[in-house]
Parts: C-alpha cells; structure tokens; sequence
C-alpha cells in the first residue's frame, strides 16, 4: 500500500520538481493530525503532565543574575563564516540598513521572449510589500527607496544561451551580469543607488524562477564610478513568490540563509527556525526577522537588549517583538483590556490557574494561557478574528512546557551560503573581502551603562541580593526623554553560553510582520557566531517538542508551537537555563523570569 507522505516531505525542494501551480494543490488535508512518523501528534493529557510546568506562584530563587542595561558583554564577536552572526562590529563590506537607501529596478528582456507583463506589474509584485516589511521590521528606522525603471532593457542574447539555474554555472552567471550591466548602463546611473536588482522577463523560456539570488562579487563590477560589489538577480514568476525579494535583501544586508539545504534535496528545509524569521522562510507565519537581526542591523536601542550573566534568577518585561512606537497604543489598548475590561482577562487567567490548580499544574497552565489569548481577542488586538482564534486554539491545547525539549538538526558540513560567485568570486557563499578584518564597531554593542539602568540594580520583590536589573515600568523614561515603554522597551534578552554562541529570548505575539502568528509568547534560539549561512547559525529550541501546531498554514508545524507561552516554564535542554513566563502587562509587555546555573 501507499505510504503515507509526511508533512516534510512536502519541503520546498521535493516541491520544485513541480509547477507552482501543482505545488500550490498539495494541502495539509491529507496530512492534518498526521506526525512525522504517521502517528497521532495532537497534544493529550498524558503530553501535558509530562511535559508542562504551570505556573501558580513564583518561588524564591537561591541569588539574582546580572542583567546588564546594556548589550556589550553578551555582543558575540564577529568570526569569518559568511554572514556572520556576531554582532560586536559592523562587516563594513555590506551596507548596513540604518538610512534611507535607494535600490534600482532594472527590468531585463531577451530576444526570445516578447514580454507578457509590464515593468510597472514586475514592480508593483515586490513594492511597496518589500518596503513596509523593513519599515515595520526597523520600527520606522529605515526606509528602501525603490527606483524602478520604466521600460525593459534588452539583453544581447537568448535566454536560453545563459543556463539559467538555482546552482548556476559561474561563467554562466557572470555572461549574465557583464550584459545586463552593459545593456544597463546606457540608461541607468548606477552611481545613484545603493542596491542593485536586475528582474528578468518571467516568462522567457531560459528563466528559471528558482535561480533569484544575491550575487556577491569578491572583484566588483563597475558602472558610472561606482564599484558594485553585489547584485540581487531576480527570476520570480509573477506573481512572484511572498516577501521573496525582501529575503533576497536580507543578504544584501549581511543576514544570512537560515533554512537548512538538505543534502539529498528531499528532507525538511524549515527545521532550523521553522516559520519564525524571514531569513528561514518567507512563505512564514511569523517572518518578522529575530531581534537577534534587528540588533546586529541597528534597529534596537542599547537599553533594549539585556544581556543576563551569573547564576540565579532575574525578571525582565519584554515588549512582543512587532509591538513599535506606532503600534503601542493598540497594543497597550488590547493590554488593558486584557487586564481590565469586565473582570479583565489576566484577572480571568489567574482565577482560572488557582481553580484548575486542584486538577494539575498542566491543566492551571492551560486555563492560564486560554484566558489570556481570549482576553486580547475580546480587547480588539488589531488581528482578525479567524487568525486569532487559530492562535487561541493553539495555546488553548497547549498549557505549558517543561522538560527535554529538543534543538534542531546539527548544520551540514556542505551547506552552502547565500551568496551565488562568479569566476572572479570566491565561491558560493564565500566570505567577502573584510568579511573577517576590521569591523565599524557598533554603537549598542559597548559602552558604558544607561544613567537611568546603572548601579546595583532593582531586585524584585521575590530575588535575593543586588544586582539584578529590572525592566523599568511601561512610561518611565530616558534622560533624553524616550521611554522605555510604548514601544521602545526590551525585545531581546541574551545568556551567553561560550565565547561564540547564546540563547537569546523574545516575545512573539499577533503585530507588526507577525499578523498570522500560530502560537504567541517567549520564543527561545541558540545563536552561533561561527556557524555559517545556511549552516545553522540560528536555531530555535521547541519548548513543546511533542507537540506540533498549524498544519495547514505552517511551513513547519514542529516548531510553529515553540514559544513558551502564558503560565509555561522550560528548561533548555543542555543550557540549565530555565525561563518562566509570568504574567501580562497593561502595555501588553510580558514579564519573564530567567533563571542561570
């Protein structure tokens, strides 16, 4: 008889050998309540008193950690592996994304083909989607200027002649790029622009849509006395693929490839980070990019990453990650309601946790969690109601997590970078020059401590001893005036765990990019300085790794449960790093309790 298929056999690449069109047929129907081994995954009492921690009380913990106000001693050193994740110094080979930046569109056809769309259509499928993702993303902080040319550009020779492909040949690709640049630069004065994308016709019969790639030059080309030293080459059918060019631009600045290539091309590409960064997968649930990135680009604040150090305990209030000044209103507005209105859903929550207490610490968890996600609903939290209510059956069955836990497959030895080479390059995924010289130091990533976070620090009502950092309230301020709250308070809390790595701690919940999030609350990753792109330099621990959520929205249903949510403790395996979720804020921040040692 037929074997069942599981869901990871459905990854992108076992799906390429087929049209998108067909791809698009293949639904989770057959596959839903279906795990990977063909059994049964929908979580049961037994997985929640074998697996959860519900959370009635906070107990006394033996000393505080140090949570420092500011990032530099928990700023992983930048190594030579390809788009690097460390973040103590800027790779000043890359433009860093903390200005306005202006990217042309140059729109290539070929005598082969008569164009069936418009330069206009091609744009309008990547702006202004690409834009608003990097100006939510950066919470306002930067903007991409889009420069899309009027009229397509000739190429000297079929399509067919180039060999257009995913693993393109490297004479090929560079035959490529000296014609588009050479047919360009009559018309385009590529001194003016910052970033470079050439879009070819989608329906020439050499485009093969899954080739879109950055190209990154170790010896630039050079147009109108400018050195160009990378090229975003888009193929995309149109319409094309969601957020793919934001993906590609993510390279562009330095990000690395966060999905894992299987060698046989056959495997799951999502087990890395599942549907949780943009750099794993654009097709995401929740692709809004790991404050991890938003650190190392420049889109946090000093005061915004604390760093936790030493053994014992420290409690921190982490805003969701989407949640930006522009949006702190509506999120504080669903924070009160979810605290206030009618009894208040945190209210509900906490009764619901002491009744169900007679009945097990997993069942409290799961009252807990239920209360509070209804509660946001009822405050009008700005998602809509299907998508909300798919997040709240999600963490309705799932009350908490405690336990094993499990991390993601351990990076292929030949899993290739981002980046495509050329003759003159140095491979496919190649560091660039000063890729692994002198840095632009960052500016968040030293220094001395903030006036207002400084000293021993605010010890919580129930920690011993000083020096644990506390969070100041929703509204408190800097001396220059900006708060701390409404949308400028802490998104990543970091502990080191060796001289290249850390876990790293954010709160992900309905907002921002993040509008159709399966499962809300801290969501936990180990990052690896020098691991390479594409070989698993973020990985994100399960804290329910029995369990499985979104099957037929998730491009990886494992993970798509993985915060940590309301009421829930875990303890990372292999770290003896325990985070417990406490509770909500008014200004829908969340407090968290991270326990070291």
């Amino acid at each position: 008889m037929l074997r069942p298929l599981p869901l990871r056999g459905l990854a992108r690449e076992t799906r390429r050998g087929f049209s998108r069109e067909v791809r698009r047929g293949f639904t989770r129907e057959a596959l839903r309540g279906l795990a990977r081994d063909g059994a049964p995954r929908w979580r049961s009492t037994a997985a929640v008193f074998t697996s959860m921690t519900a959370l009635a009380a906070t107990s006394l913990v033996p000393g505080p950690a140090l949570a420092e106000p500011h990032s530099a001693p928990c700023a992983l050193e930048r190594t030579d592996a390809h788009h690097s994740e460390g973040v103590d110094t800027w790779n000043s080979a890359y433009v860093r994304p903390t200005h306005p930046l202006d990217a042309v569109m140059v729109f290539l056809s070929f005598p082969d083909a008569r164009p069936l769309t418009t330069p206009a259509e091609l744009a309008a499928d990547h702006f202004p989607a690409t834009s608003d993702f990097f100006e939510r993303a950066s919470y306002g902080r930067f903007t991409l200027r889009a420069h899309p040319q009027p009229r397509w550009i000739r190429m000297p020779h079929p399509s067919t002649s180039y060999a257009i492909q995913r693993d393109w040949d490297p004479e090929d690709r560079a035959a490529y790029l000296r014609d588009a640049l050479a047919a360009a630069d009559k018309q385009v004065d590529f001194s003016r622009y910052d970033i470079v994308y050439f879009v070819a016709d989608p329906d020439a019969p050499g485009v093969d849509s899954d080739a879109t790639k950055v190209v990154n030059l170790d010896t630039p080309l050079h147009a109108d006395g400018k050195d160009i030293h990378r090229v975003v080459t888009v193929f995309e059918k149109h319409p094309p693929d969601r957020l793919v060019l934001a993906h590609e631009t993510g390279h562009v600045f330095d990000l690395p490839d966060l999905y894992h290539r299987p060698s046989d091309g056959k495997s799951d590409w999502d087990t890395y980070v599942g549907d949780w960064d943009l750099m794993g997968s654009q097709f995401g649930l929740a692709p809004d990019l790991f404050a991890w990135h938003k650190w190392k680009l420049g889109w946090l604040d000093p005061h915004q990453v604390a760093c936790v150090q030493g053994p014992g305990s420290t409690r921190l209030t982490l805003e969701p990650l989407g949640q930006g000044p522009d949006t702190a209103g509506v999120a504080a507005g669903a924070g009160a309601g979810a605290l206030g209105a009618g009894a208040g859903a945190a209210a509900a929550a906490g009764a619901a946790a002491r009744g169900a207490a007679a009945r097990g610490a997993a069942a409290a968890g799961s009252a807990a969690r239920g209360a509070a996600a209804a509660g946001a609903l009822a405050a009008g939290s700005g998602i809509s109601m299907a998508a909300a209510s798919k997040g709240v059956r999600a963490g309705a069955s799932d009350p908490g997590a405690s336990g094993p836990g499990s991390g993601s497959g351990a990076p292929l030895p030949d899993a290739s970078g981002s980046g495509a080479s050329l003759p003159s390059a140095s491979g496919s995924g190649a560091p660039l020059p000063g890729a692994s010289g002198s840095g632009v130091p960052l500016p968040g990533a030293s220094g001395s401590p903030l006036p207002s976070v400084s000293g021993s620090g605010a010890s919580g009502p129930d920690t011993s001893g000083s020096g644990a950092f506390a969070a100041p309230s929703p509204g408190a301020g800097l001396p220059d005036g900006r708060n701390f709250g409404a949308g400028r308070g802490t998104k990543l809390a970091v502990v080191p765990t060796g001289p290249d790595s850390a876990l790293a701690f954010e709160v992900r919940a309905p907002g921002g990019n993040d509008g159709a999030t399966c499962a809300q609350g801290v969501l936990v990753y180990r990052v690896h300085s020098g691991a390479a792109s594409g070989g698993g330099p973020i990985e994100v621990v399960d804290a329910h790794p029995h369990t499985e959520s979104c099957w037929e929205e998730s491009v990886y249903p494992p993970l798509a449960d993985a915060p940590v949510g309301l009421g829930e403790s875990f303890t990372v395996p292999g770290e003896n790093v325990r985070v417990e979720v406490e509770g909500r804020t008014p200004s829908g921040a969340w407090t968290v309790r991270i326990t070291t040692g």
